[in-house]
């Protein structure tokens, strides 16, 4: 892809335009429409991948495009969460899987406004997590659709409100002094 005229931005609308329509279709909260959610949600995350490394094979990286791809992410990835959620509603968690999508998107959009103001301080890539043993958090994604698939959504929802929250409060932590200085 890298010789063709695809742009990185163009594959990260295209992960936006799948992640959003996963979860709208989440959100719908009948078992056999989730099998067409976790497949657009699964190609999101294919895509999420490919507009990085198409960027930084055909030398196309911009910080433009960083910024874009961060915020069609996180916003897919929170969305995705109050969709489950959503789609939860008439099961056993009731009315209480909607605050629970909610909190697990929530968290995850924390996390993009600290990586962002971070970066505004530190330059791009200071905010990274990096991967460990081969493992890339946002590897953890790949879990929801299967997850969702197996019939474990409500269970998902719980850890990912839980985990997604606590994941933010320890990330705010560790980038305190970046997050609450003001930029010189």
């Amino acid at each position: 892809m890298a010789k063709t005229s695809v742009t990185p931005n163009q594959l990260t609308t295209l992960r936006l335009a799948t992640g959003l329509g996963a979860a709208a279709v989440y959100g719908i909260g009948e078992a056999h429409w989730d099998y067409l959610a976790s497949g657009l949600f699964a190609v999101s995350l294919i895509l999420d991948r490919a507009d990085g490394i198409l960027a930084r094979l055909s030398g196309k990286t911009s910080r433009f495009g960083h910024i874009y791809d961060l915020i069609a992410d996180s916003a897919c990835n929170a969305l995705v969460f109050v969709g489950i959620g959503f789609g939860l509603r008439h099961g056993d968690l009731g009315g209480l899987g909607i605050p629970l999508g909610v909190i697990a998107g929530a968290a995850v959009l924390l996390v993009l406004l600290s990586v962002v103001r971070i970066e505004e301080q530190k330059g791009q890539g200071a905010a990274e997590i990096g991967n460990s043993f081969g493992f890339d958090p946002d590897d953890a994604m790949l879990f929801v659709p299967v997850a969702v698939l197996v019939g474990w959504s409500e269970g998902l929802i719980l850890a990912a409100s839980i985990g997604a929250s606590l994941f933010a409060a320890v990330f705010i932590l560790f980038h305190r002094r970046t997050l609450f200085t003001r930029a010189s």
